[in-house]
């Protein structure tokens, strides 16, 4: 007697093979038969016919750490097939210092939570006590080992400060960490050298760790800041990966080809680069990324404090306007104020902007666009939550077949309930894996269904070094989803994103099952997995 068993489904094993005929057998947290015909009766019998059995699948780039704090059951990604959330793009959950502890604690928005940790590791093991319905792991953040020796100045570390943040890095590896995250964009991230990258990520990869960044720069300088990332790689020798590929401004869309041209040539030469994606053409951050690094140097109250004196306000409004210099302005990336949606305010009074552009908004209220963005960040006392339409939809396609492509939705993973409702997330919240398999995939062809699976499952599972994790096989860890592939589709729009995508049926995450028959359980088996 199984505890489990699926029969009937046709089984993609995570490997990129042809899917074949099978029943898949589980008992107690791994997987332990796969095979057509299954004798054994199950405790449980589950009908799989017409269905996929693949894999849960990883999310390379999770922002869910506060939406699990406030709701532990990831609704928005485990009815996507999601059974790994991974965090750290820039920011970790530790090392914190007080003051570090104290700013975060203060920057909070409408998910209120203490912080009862100073090392990452106790942070993710504080969030699997709280009980979660996913697997949860990270990267070390190279903004926070930044911030923890240094502040938030524009400034080199000093050869003690770059030892302490080495043995930073060292201490997270240890704890469990899959490597580093940079986000070279954002301040005070964009201040690292790339040779301080390079060292941090030696100290990674002492301990098998590899390098994963937002990229210094999307737009413009977009082929440099990929020419940066696989040199860190390079010298530092490590694996890297970019986060969130994309081509940022109309004037960049033609760069993909060159992109890919980059990594492939470094990956003949035997460098591990990869990439991950999300399926939407617009991006989500804040309104920081439309202001240039020098105003916001010091840390959000220094950004505050410049943004009220009307000389700096001058000219931030005047570099809005122009090609960032050393800087990428996602402002112009979007061609724009009617290319940047507002989703999420701290500001009561200011919530209902949500879903409005820029350009709405600096209309109602008799001003320039640029001057609205920053009367917005301090009336909201926030980097104020937006959308922008930067990407090309052609590229989205050519990126998704690419075979060093992975996913993830950069969101958190909400429920359309409590206090998720409100602010709006993007949509690729709800919506990132359905759209990935059901729109592009199903109705676009772009990709074939098992390659797309192993590159959901396998591959970002051996590039963090999870044995045992992302295949259907006798002796793998349970993560089992099974969907309906004719069906799935997401439902969320950046207008109206929080809505559940639908089509995905069962999904077991360490043999316990936490969607059945489309809903929810209530089961929190999650686990902190670390490289093995």
């Amino acid at each position: 007697m199984h505890d489990v068993v699926l029969r009937g489904g046709s089984v993609y094993d995570g490997e990129g093979g042809e899917p074949y005929a099978a029943d898949v057998a589980i008992d107690g947290d791994r997987i332990a038969a796969v095979m057509p015909g299954i004798r054994d009766r199950g405790e449980r019998e589950i009908d799989a016919a017409g269905l996929a059995i693949a894999p849960g699948f990883v999310n390379m780039l999770s922002w869910a750490l506060p939406s699990l704090i406030a709701d532990g059951r990831a609704q928005s990604d485990v009815r996507q097939g999601v059974t790994l959330e991974v965090f750290g793009e820039g920011s970790s959950m530790g090392p914190l210092t007080d003051e570090m502890r104290r700013d975060q604690i203060e920057r909070q928005a409408d998910i209120k939570y203490e912080m009862p940790w100073t090392t990452l590791r106790e942070g993710l093991d504080h969030v699997i006590r709280l009980g979660v319905s996913v697997n949860v792991g990270s990267f070390v953040g190279a903004t926070t080992i930044r911030v923890h020796e240094i502040g938030y100045d524009d400034r080199p570390a000093s050869a003690a400060e770059l030892e302490r943040m080495r043995a930073l890095v060292r201490s997270a590896m240890k704890d469990g960490a899959f490597g580093v995250g940079s986000a070279l964009i954002y301040t005070p991230g964009t201040f690292a050298s790339t040779d301080e990258l390079v060292a941090l990520c030696e100290a990674a990869g002492e301990h098998g760790g590899m390098y994963i960044s937002h990229l210094r720069n999307e737009g413009d300088r977009l082929l440099e800041a990929v020419d940066e990332l696989i040199e860190i790689a390079r010298r530092a020798h490590v694996p890297a990966e970019i986060y969130h590929l994309k081509q940022a401004g109309r004037a960049n869309w033609g760069k993909l080809p060159a992109v890919i041209e980059r990594v492939e040539q470094a990956r003949a030469t035997g460098l591990a680069i990869t990439a991950d994606m999300y399926t939407y053409t617009a991006g989500a951050t804040g309104l920081n990324a439309s202001m240039p690094p020098w105003v916001q140097e010091g840390g959000f109250n220094a950004w505050l404090r410049r943004l009220r004196d009307p000389s700096a306000r001058e000219r931030v409004a005047r570099e809005m306007r122009a090609p960032g210099t050393g800087w990428e302005n996602l402002y112009l990336a979007a061609g724009g104020a009617e290319g940047v949606l507002l989703v999420s305010f701290k500001n009561e009074r200011l919530k209902p902007l949500t879903a409005k552009t820029l350009a709405e908004v600096a209309r109602s209220r008799g001003i320039s666009p640029e001057e609205t963005a920053i009367d917005l960040v301090i009336e909201d006392e926030s980097r104020v939550g937006a959308c922008y339409f930067v990407a090309s939809e052609d590229n989205v396609r050519r990126q998704i077949p690419l075979p060093w492509m992975s996913f993830g939705s950069d969101e958190a993973a909400p429920a359309p309930e409590g206090v998720f409702l409100k602010s709006n997330p993007h949509p690729r919240a709800y919506g990132t894996f359905a759209r990935l398999l059901g729109h592009y995939v199903r109705d676009e062809n772009v990709a074939p269904l098992e390659d797309v699976i192993r590159r959901l499952t396998s591959a970002p599972s051996e590039r963090l070094r999870l044995r045992g994790r992302g295949r259907i096989a006798r002796g793998s860890f349970a993560d089992v989803v099974a969907f309906d592939p004719r069906v799935i589709r997401e439902h969320a729009t950046y207008a109206d994103p929080h809505h559940y995508a639908t089509g995905m049926i069962h999904v077991f995450v360490n043999g316990e099952q936490v969607l059945r028959d489309g809903e929810h359980t209530g089961a929190r088996p999650g686990r902190l997995l670390v490289p093995t």
